[in-house]
């Protein structure tokens, strides 16, 4: 007796956990498919689908979401904008200035008023004065630091003391290509800033300041070349990434009668600063040759054995074209047309380029040149 009422009471329970579960089924399914059902204009009209749909309601909600980026390019330029000077150099015997000729923009580098500038005229200070603007208005003297012939870097310091905004240096390394840039320039007729916006277009490893289709053992190989449009007014002044820091400083070089705009890398303006500041600008070394940076291409086009490393080269192909008499190169007997692999057991590349590796000895050092001479590798000790 007691077992059967036990079977009862479990049937009536399964029935009734039965009936709340398809319920519950049902009514997800009623809320998911009804108002979806009602769009059929053969159920529409259904009083059934009308009750139904009364219940329904169904929440449209459109969410916005906005990433925003600080483009206020003055606000990015504020800072480092205070760092870019104009320079108006005039010589001692007149007093007349040619703007054109001798207003250039600068760049501070050091709070002591240590200034830097692009420029293919030494001015070396004989016979100069240099009278230098400040953000603020204010003119100051200053005196000639230093030229440097390897990266056309001319220097100059205030020469009272004054205590100035400095730039901040980017690691050029760092740089990769669609890197977002702003280029700081001078309008010099009413002394203001001016803003470029662009991207960092290319890392050109070849290019050269020799102004030639060749490049020089005594000039810097390797650029950054930018897609924004840039006028003299520009030249001397900074580049800076959208953290304020200088990526490079723009240079300017006409070859076979184009002119190209270029920043020459933070790291080697760095460098350069570095020398001037130590008083080693006139101990660059000097092996006096021009050579072609050899890459994949260039080597298949030129059907040369090695796709890296230095070509001593004349398109004529005469020695005295491409070493210069005398030089050290000449005297430690390289030849047009050996190819120079490495230097002190670095391999020459592209990234790395013959020019680069000697700015880092000064005159007087001795190096040695792994080279290809008819097939041939030979070691060749070179007197700078």
């Amino acid at each position: 007796m007691f077992l059967k009422y036990i079977k009862k009471l479990f049937v009536i329970v399964l029935i009734v956990v039965s009936i709340v579960i398809l319920g519950g089924v049902g009514g997800v399914l009623i809320s998911a498919y009804i108002p979806n059902m009602t769009s059929i204009p053969a159920l529409k009209d259904f009083g059934v689908f009308k009750k139904l749909t009364e219940r329904v309601t169904i929440i449209n909600k459109t969410e916005q979401v906005v990433i925003r980026e600080d483009d206020s390019v003055e606000k990015i330029a504020s800072q480092p904008a205070t760092a870019v000077v104009n320079i108006v150099v005039s010589t001692d015997d007149t007093k007349v200035v040619k703007t054109e000729a001798t207003t250039m923009t600068g760049v501070l580098l050091t709070n002591d008023g240590l200034i830097a500038t692009y420029s293919e005229i030494p001015f070396t200070g004989i016979g100069f004065r240099y009278e230098v603007l400040l953000f603020d208005g204010t003119s100051h003297r200053a005196d000639f630091f230093g030229y440097d012939a390897f990266t056309n870097l001319l220097f100059l310091r205030l020469n009272d003391g004054t205590n100035t905004p400095s730039i901040a240096f980017a690691n050029s390394d760092d740089a990769r290509v669609g890197k977002k840039l702003i280029a700081l320039g001078n309008s010099f007729a009413e002394y203001q800033n001016r803003l470029s916006v662009g991207i960092l277009r290319n890392i050109n490893h070849t290019f050269s300041l020799s102004g030639k289709t060749v490049s020089s053992s005594e000039k810097l190989e390797g650029v950054f070349e930018v897609d924004f449009d840039v006028s003299k007014d520009f030249i001397g002044g900074s580049v800076i990434g959208f953290n304020g820091e200088m990526v490079g400083l723009i240079g300017a070089l006409t070859i076979d009668n184009v002119t190209h705009i270029f920043l020459i890398p933070s790291n080697v303006v760095r460098e350069s600063l570095s020398r001037a500041t130590e008083g080693t600008l006139s101990k660059r070394p000097m092996l006096g040759i021009y050579y072609l940076s050899l890459t994949k291409t260039l080597a298949l086009k030129m059907n040369v054995p090695r796709d890296h490393g230095a070509l001593i080269y004349s398109s004529s192909g005469k020695t005295g074209l491409a070493l210069l008499a005398d030089s050290s190169a000449m005297k430690a007997g390289l030849q047009v047309g050996d190819i120079i692999e490495s230097m002190d057991g670095t391999e020459i590349t592209p990234e790395n380029p013959l020019s680069l590796l000697l700015s880092r000895h000064n005159s007087g050092d001795a190096i040695d040149l792994l080279i290809l001479r008819g097939g041939e590798e030979k070691k060749v000790k070179v007197q700078l």
